[in-house]
């Protein structure tokens, strides 16, 4: 059976990570582990909130400043 790209992908990056544990200790790979902790949100979600608050916000002060009470 031949591999796909992405597992042909994902075997590179498996085989990428295993070379670079070789030589070290359990010690200091669950070292490096730990000093990469993962974001609980994505970026991308991130800014999609951001650009819901602050923009209401901007439209907010907009029309309370620009087009009266």
């Amino acid at each position: 059976m031949a591999q796909t790209p992405q597992q042909r992908r994902a075997n590179l990056k498996f085989a990428k990570e295993n070379e670079a544990r070789m030589g070290k200790s359990e010690d200091q790979i669950k070292k490096r582990a730990k000093d990469t902790p993962k974001v609980p949100i994505s970026p991308i979600w991130l800014g999609l909130l951001g650009f819901v608050v602050f923009g209401g916000l901007v439209v907010e002060v907009f029309s309370r400043f620009f087009l009266g009470r």
